[in-house]
């Protein structure tokens, strides 16, 4: 039976892990180290880690995959095949010239578009009709090897990259699954990816979640749908950070960040049309309805955010 190193880190990577203890002989598990979380800033286990304890599937954690103790166990391990899918480092080429059969890449996008750390929130940003996944084999460069398979899915109106997420970790479980008999009989052949039509989505951070009102409310609200569940959108009220948990787009006008009220709840103008408050979270309170704040707080509607 063909033996497998599995690389992932985060709940994405959970489902393609599970399907292969299903069907072939995962000898080990890579993955991140644990790191401090919540409020209490308490070591927490990633969630592939958390897995391959439950399955029985021996661990790793090194801060560096080059570390001399991560490679002399993967010698050890000696692997046919190594399957990655979001594990959070670039592969050198002593890793990828160790299994016979190479590295293979579960990428949720449809490549060459949307290379990088987060292509699922870039799907949404920009307002992409479709996401999906790439089964591909991995070379030294950044998603850039060969395709071996693809698979796409709709994009629901609602969707956040929280459930897009979902979808794809169980659509790339699928599809490596289907994939990986012909691939290691030959029968499938590796594609080029076309580099002129490649798109990047680099690593999320912070600050990507401040709303600039100066954008369109639709850009807006995919803004707000692609970072939640982190980092997560805000703006600046009265010099302290609203989050914006859920919004959707409608028409009016008015001096971008103005607040405005109606029937269904506060709007922001934005640079076309506004945006809706459905969800929000204000500086030291729970989430609560954009409708109820406004009614609560009289000096909101009117007011200006940043």
């Amino acid at each position: 039976m063909t033996s497998i190193v599995f690389m992932g880190t985060p709940d994405f990577s959970v489902p393609s892990l599970r399907a292969l203890a299903r069907d072939y002989s995962v000898v080990g598990v890579v993955t991140q180290p644990d790191r401090p979380a919540g409020r209490g800033r308490q070591l927490v286990a990633p969630p592939v880690k958390v897995a391959a304890v439950g399955l029985g599937i021996p661990v790793i954690q090194p801060n560096r995959l080059r570390e001399p103790d991560a490679m002399a166990q993967l010698q050890i391990w000696s692997p046919d095949l190594v399957i990655v899918a979001a594990f959070g480092q670039l592969l050198k080429p002593a890793v990828l010239d160790l299994p016979a059969h190479g590295c293979v890449n579960v990428h949720a996008s449809l490549l060459p578009r949307h290379r990088g750390a987060a292509p699922i929130a870039a799907a949404i940003l920009a307002g992409d009709v479709e996401a999906g996944v790439t089964i591909m084999q991995m070379d030294v460069g950044l998603d850039t090897g060969p395709m071996l398979s693809t698979r796409a899915i709709t994009i629901a109106e609602a969707d956040t990259t929280g459930s897009l997420t979902e979808r794809l970790a169980a659509l790339g479980a699928e599809l490596l699954i289907d994939t990986l008999p012909g691939y290691l009989a030959g029968t499938i052949l590796p594609r080029r990816q076309d580099a002129s039509l490649a798109t990047y989505a680099p690593q999320l951070k912070k600050e990507d979640g401040r709303l600039d009102f100066a954008e369109t409310a639709e850009a807006l609200a995919r803004r707000v749908r692609a970072l939640s569940p982190w980092p997560g959108a805000y703006c600046l009220w009265q010099g302290q950070p609203l989050k914006v948990l859920e919004a959707r787009p409608i028409s009016g006008r008015g001096l971008p960040g103005t607040v405005s009220g109606g029937l269904d709840g506060p709007a922001l103008a934005c640079a076309d049309g506004q945006l809706l408050l459905i969800k929000i979270q204000p500086a030291g309170k729970r989430p609560m309805s954009a409708l109820d704040f406004a009614r609560g707080t009289r000096d909101f509607v009117g007011s200006q955010v940043a």
